[in-house]
């Protein structure tokens, strides 16, 4: 490999392909395909190719029972996460100081989006609550966002929601940054089943005691 020229601390190989080889087998490459790939172990770990697309754990084809990672593969796909196994495999898990809690999984056929919930995780726990009253606090509504107006969806507004069920809600209402620019309110609709299924058994219970009298 020629060097032909040196531009300030920088090096141009001009139509050569550059290799920074640490011990045969761990590398960094830049090719003239416009290819720049990371090794480690004498296995490519890592790739951005020609269109500017980020591979982890792969080249480009997917193989082994493992999750692998593409960024920018196509204009309606920004991320790619693909495993060739069928079993349950886990492609996220989220942990804090207290462990894990929450994990994203897929198996043969669908997608479990978890969050914590082992027994162990829990005390004082009781179903001996009015889940009634609370459900008939909660406003369903039916709108269009501001930036899709001709779409019409269900749903509620977040701060609404968060005086029912505070754990279901990001952020607060007319939150702003330190620059003053609106910090949007989220919910997690998913939050709002106990409560649901809570108000249908209590639902249940006084049908079955009219249908009793």
């Amino acid at each position: 490999m020629a060097l032909t020229k040196v531009r300030g601390a920088g090096v141009d190989f001009d139509g050569q392909d550059i290799v920074l080889d640490a011990d045969g087998d761990t590398k960094i490459a830049a090719g003239t395909d416009d290819v720049i790939t990371v090794s480690s172990a004498g296995s490519e770990r890592l790739r951005i190719n020609a269109q500017g697309h980020l591979f982890l754990g792969t080249s480009s084809t997917f193989d082994g029972n493992i999750y692998q990672l593409e960024i920018g593969q196509l204009t309606n796909r920004g991320i790619l996460l693909h495993t060739t196994g069928t079993s349950t495999n886990y492609a996220l898990i989220v942990q804090n100081d207290n462990g894990s809690v929450g994990s994203i999984s897929t198996n043969g056929s669908s997608t479990t989006f978890a969050t914590s919930s082992d027994h162990r995780l829990k005390e004082n726990v009781t179903a001996n609550w009015d889940a009634t009253t609370r459900l008939k606090q909660l406003n369903p509504i039916r709108f269009n966002f501001i930036a899709d107006p001709d779409t019409t969806v269900d749903g509620f507004l977040a701060h609404e929601v968060q005086t029912v069920v505070p754990e279901a809600i990001t952020g607060s209402k007319d939150e702003v940054d330190d620059n003053g620019n609106p910090v949007m309110q989220g919910i997690d609709q998913a939050k709002l089943v106990p409560l649901l299924v809570k108000t249908i058994q209590e639902l249940e219970a006084r049908i079955a005691a009219l249908e009793a009298g």
